[in-house]
């Protein structure tokens, strides 16, 4: 067939109508589309599976509709009679698309023009229309040839998300530019605020008119045509936004226009700030970008960061992508329904299956049942109570729009009328957020959502209003009611001066803050100016689940970054459930617990920092399994916070009738430190080990100055020859310091001034240089920060560690560990170096049981009790779960080499002094052999049978110190390096501290690589063979006799954990009898 052939039989050329012009829709559906293909040459219907004729699906109000034509994965098409309105089937088709699979291309026609519309995923719709006396072009029939034969051409270049961050720093630059213009000099922090808030909201005003008029809710692209008024000056422009704005406030007539009624409060509060010329060029340049394709997912998080001035250094970071947010939505919200679902619709047509004619009882008893079905949906309540910008608000609302939206169709297919409406939207889903302007976008974000997502699935918008008003939306504290409280002194309640700006949370899908009003700085409360209030804990409203990103704010941030006050009011509100050295993020993870517990949550699924799963943390998940179940868990994820990368786990707990899944694997149960029990039911619950008595007061976390006590090597040097007028050296008060980085890195020769525990600053005065370098420099910085405390000891570190220092003062060396590291690695220090709050230190000065450290036993148990920090998620040692859970060998524990005796062995090794040359008692007497000596080096180490203590504690303390030695040499080799004696402080005769060891000229660079971490990345042959050894030691003195070296890990922590449950046992039954002194 001919271009002319076709346009002659199906068109009207010359006014004069072809021999099918006249046929009627059904008649001419497919004639039309054989000819079309005869005329472009692809294959016809019928010719590939898939492709066919007439798929049937049922639409709104009962009706079924047909896509005339359909193409798995390719197209859907809708073929109308001449004259027939093309929008209505097109949304006709938008309806049923879900049931076809959701082809990327739509086509409808009505024989004298077809219209191709594109619904890419996460691309913006694009419309390409060919009319019939076009078909004789080639470039037209070309446009058509490439429906059937690149389907993927008409995919748009540009994403939803290129077009959202593009507005976003679009609205940024007019945020920036109206901020600053209304500023003036010595304006008051709150003052700053408030104005930023009345931009902000202004600006939200715009965006969703711009939205608005996209999709056709304004009509007549009204609010382009107001910006584009050229006779309009900046100051007639702010009139008629004004306008505009009123009338969408209340609906009605603007100019010749009727405006609907909007509502939902957008529009409540209008304040058109004065325009200038930069910005009203700003906003013609925002109409020409495609609204309607905003990617909601994501909308929040980048207006938050544009019209946010803390913020806007974030605008162009990474940010989470929504897949992530569906691991929480899928198993709290989606997957539940959908199975309920099924079971409904598997009765359902069981009844379908009876009925006679449409209405006879089973098709009443069938449509009871689906109307009870969707009443559920109906009442069915999505709380987030740390909802930010809204994203998992709106990805929730989507999710129980998409369930029903597949439940219509189901019920359809099953021969019940489709109902006139859906009965999801935005009154399903429910938020908490403090901060106003991110609840106020919270509020948009679900509006656009709903008005989209309706949109793609051809269901009309509704009207009078518009939009719904969200006050279930709250804009309070999560944590704590401030409402009914008695006032107590300002300076007592005084928080942190922008404690707004909660560093530590996820602002991208968070609750920006938890304590304190955006505008003042203060906690929301009532009361007069210069109180506040003694709070209780917050009523979170009753839902069927709890979703959503608690802030991200350590224990050690709290304080900084809430004010002492509410941090202290808000442990002391959850005393007793919430540990006092929790992360924030614990106290959702608990309220989600108290809700279940009280009958008004069933399910919740949150986002935490990867911590939770140790530490004090851990408790609050131990509560939570003790009274539900952790059903699925990813334990350790990426995320983004703040625009920056960090680790997370996700977290799903409560009523789920399913198998557990930890990262995305079924599992037989999920532990408390989302870790899992074995498929066949073997469970090892790593987080039920106790502290142990003989570990106490051993393993210390080093000193925290939080200020800049720390010096130069050099500077630290010319002070030691320096006299003071007390005679005294500055020896005493000037130390070198270690962080984690000097231990896994190259040294950094950083000392520190350090005053001890409690001197006074009349004593500190005397030691002449290093006072007046902490008084010029370190004071400052102690005058400004919140502790009182701190601000009054300024010449002290903020903790001194006395425990740790009385722990080392009878000894020359101790081993310390960098609290966060990739590999956990063990090294000496001599006791005259201070250690920071970056490490921890065992107050032990034996081979034996650094040896007992550095072994494969503690490192797999450090590894599986520790907490993950960071982009790279090190493991973060803690001494209360990794060290003081630890069982060490029977007779060389902790409190058996408390005495900190050492006995040098020959060879210069040293086991703890006194030990038994017999068999301890917790041992068996069999297997008792002779020590097995070392193996070579290059061979791993076959196991050691059962030995006595002293035996025990030589072996380890010589493969320990051969290891020590072998990787001394490695880090400092002779051939490279020479020693430099270090300096003698004035009025000694030695040097306290330990000799350097310095590249030889020509070597630096060689010896910069040579560090511990790098050790540890290339893990030698020598350095494995040395670690065998010491493990077959270690082995021995648990008296593991069937010891190899390819032992399984989980095998080992078994066997770790009885013997921790065994002692704690024995110590609680000794506490029971003897109490605290046994």
């Amino acid at each position: 067939m001919t271009p002319q052939n076709f346009i002659a039989q199906w068109g009207a050329p010359g006014g004069v109508p072809g021999p099918a012009y006249a046929l009627n829709e059904e008649q001419g559906a497919q004639s039309h589309f054989l000819d079309l293909c005869e005329l472009l040459g692809v294959p016809k219907p019928g010719s590939a599976e898939g492709y066919r004729f007439e798929e049937k699906s049922n639409v709104i109000g009962g009706k079924t509709g047909y896509a005339d034509v359909f193409m798995r994965g390719v197209f859907a098409w809708e073929n109308k009679a001449p004259g027939k309105n093309l929008d209505t089937a097109l949304k006709q088709l938008l309806t049923y698309s879900l049931a076809l699979s959701n082809p990327p291309i739509l086509v409808v026609s009505d024989r004298l023009s077809i219209r191709i519309h594109t619904q890419c995923t996460g691309h913006p719709s694009a419309t390409h229309t060919v009319a019939i006396d076009e078909m004789d072009q080639p470039d037209k029939l070309a446009l058509l040839r490439r429906i059937w034969t690149a389907p993927e051409s008409f995919k748009p270049r540009q994403t939803n998300r290129d077009i959202t961050e593009a507005a976003a720093r679009s609205f940024a630059a007019l945020a920036e530019g109206l901020r600053q213009r209304g500023s003036a000099a010595g304006e008051s922090t709150a003052s700053q605020q408030q104005r930023a808030n009345q931009v902000a909201h202004f600006l939200t005003q715009c965006l969703f008119c711009f939205f608005a008029e996209d999709v056709g809710l304004l009509p007549g692209r009204m609010f382009e045509r107001l910006l584009n008024n050229k006779q309009a000056t900046p100051e007639r422009l702010s009139q008629g936004l004004t306008q505009l704005f009123s009338a969408m406030k209340d609906g009605g007539l603007y100019g010749a226009d009727d405006i609907p009624w909007f509502n939902g409060g957008l529009f409540q509060q209008i304040a058109v700030p004065p325009l200038s010329a930069p910005d009203l060029a700003e906003l013609r340049r925002a109409a020409d970008l495609n609204w309607s394709a905003i990617d909601v997912s994501i909308f929040g998080t980048l207006f938050e960061r544009g019209l946010d001035p803390s913020k806007r250094s974030q605008l162009g970071a990474h940010y989470t992508d929504p897949a992530t947010i569906e691991r929480l939505i899928g198993p709290v919200i989606r997957r539940p329904l959908l199975q309920k679902w099924e079971l409904l619709a598997q009765q359902i047509q069981a009844l379908a299956a009876k009925i006679t004619k449409k209405g006879d009882r089973h098709y009443r008893a069938a449509h009871q049942l689906f109307i009870t079905w969707l009443d559920e949906l109906k009442h069915y309540r999505a709380l987030d109570p740390a909802c930010g910008s809204g994203n998992f608000l709106y990805l929730a609302l989507k999710c129980l729009k998409d369930v029903e939206h597949h439940s219509h169709l189901q019920a359809s297919a099953l021969g019940l009328d489709r109902e006139a409406d859906l009965v999801t939207g935005p009154h399903n889903v429910l938020g908490i957020e403090l901060n106003e302007y991110a609840a106020e976008l919270a509020r948009v974000t679900v509006w656009i959502g709903e008005l989209q997502w309706r949109l793609a699935h051809g269901y009309e918008f509704k009207t009078n209003p518009v939009l719904d008003t969200l006050e279930h939306i709250e804009c309070r504290d999560a944590l704590l009611d401030w409402g009914a409280a008695q006032t107590m002194p300002e300076q007592a309640a005084a928080p942190a001066q922008g404690a707004a700006q909660v560093a530590g949370s996820d602002h991208d899908f968070a609750q920006q803050n938890s304590c304190s009003d955006p505008a003042t700085g203060t906690p929301p409360h009532p009361g007069s100016q210069g109180t506040a209030a003694t709070p209780k804990e917050a009523v979170w409203p009753a839902a069927n689940v709890v979703i959503g990103n608690p802030p991200f704010l350590g224990d050690k941030k709290m304080r900084a970054e809430l004010g002492d006050t509410y941090t202290t009011l808000l442990r002391k509100t959850y005393e007793g459930r919430v540990p006092g050295g929790a992360d924030l993020v614990c106290y959702w993870f608990d309220k989600a617990r108290a809700q279940m517990a009280a009958g008004q949550l069933q399910r919740a699924g949150l986002v935490t920092t990867n911590s939770i799963r140790g530490g004090a943390n851990r408790k609050v998940l131990d509560a939570i399994c003790a009274q539900t179940r952790i059903f699925e868990a990813w334990s350790d994820e990426p995320w983004v916070n703040d625009g920056a990368a960090v680790r997370v786990s996700l977290v799903a707990f409560g009523d789920a009738q399913k198998e557990a899944v930890l990262d995305g694997a079924t599992v037989a149960h999920i532990h408390a430190d989302l870790t899992a029990a074995s498929a066949d039911g073997d469970s090892m619950d790593l987080p039920s080990a106790k502290p142990l008595l003989t570990n106490k007061a051993t393993c210390f976390v080093g000193t925290s100055k939080k200020a800049s006590f720390d010096i130069p090597g050099d500077l630290a040097r010319s002070w030691l020859a320096l006299p003071n007028p007390h005679g005294q050296s500055n020896a005493e008060v000037v130390k070198p310091w270690i962080n984690g980085s000097d231990l896994v890195k190259a040294p950094s020769d950083t000392w520190i001034v350090d005053f001890g525990v409690e001197r006074p600053q009349a004593e500190a005065a005397l030691f002449d240089a290093p006072f007046e370098y902490v008084q010029r420099v370190v004071k400052p910085e102690k005058d400004v920060v919140r502790s009182e405390s701190e601000r009054r000891k300024w010449w002290l570190h903020a903790r001194t560690a006395p425990d740790m220092r009385q722990a080392l003062a009878n000894a020359k060396r101790f081993v310390v560990t960098s609290i966060v590291a990739k590999h956990r690695v063990w090294v000496w220090r001599p006791t005259i170096v201070l250690a920071s709050h970056a490490v921890c230190v065992v107050a032990r000065a034996d081979d034996t049981t650094f040896g007992i450290l550095h072994s494969r036993f503690h490192e797999l148990w450090s590894l599986r009790m520790c907490t993950w920090l960071g982009v790279g998620n090190d493991p973060r040692y803690t001494p209360t779960t990794c060290f003081e859970t630890f069982p060490f060998p029977a007779g060389l524990t902790p409190a058996d080499t408390a005495h900190q005796r050492t006995e040098a062995l020959e060879g210069g090794a040293l086991i703890p002094a006194d030990l038994p040359d017999t068999l301890p008692e917790a041992l068996p007497t069999h297997n008792l052999e002779p020590k097995q000596a070392p193996a070579p080096v290059h061979q791993a180490q076959e196991a050691i049978k059962i030995i006595s203590t002293r035996q025990a504690a030589t072996a380890i303390a010589q493969a320990a110190q051969r290891l020590s030695t072998l990787r001394q040499a490695w880090l400092n080799p002779p051939e490279w390096t020479h020693t430099v004696p270090e300096v003698v402080p004035l009025g000694m005769a030695t040097s306290p501290y330990p000799d350097r060891s310095v590249a030889k000229p020509g070597f630096e660079k060689e010896l910069s690589k040579r560090t511990l971490t790098n050790l540890y990345n290339q893990r030698p042959a020598w350095l494995a063979a040395a670690h065998a050894q010491l493990d077959a030691a270690v082995a021995a003195a648990y008296g593991w006799g069937d010891y190899t070296a390819d032992m399984q890990g989980d095998e080992i922590l078994r066997r770790l954990l009885a013997l921790n449950l065994e002692r704690a046992h024995t110590q609680g039954q000794c506490l029971a009898r003897e109490g605290p002194g046994c």
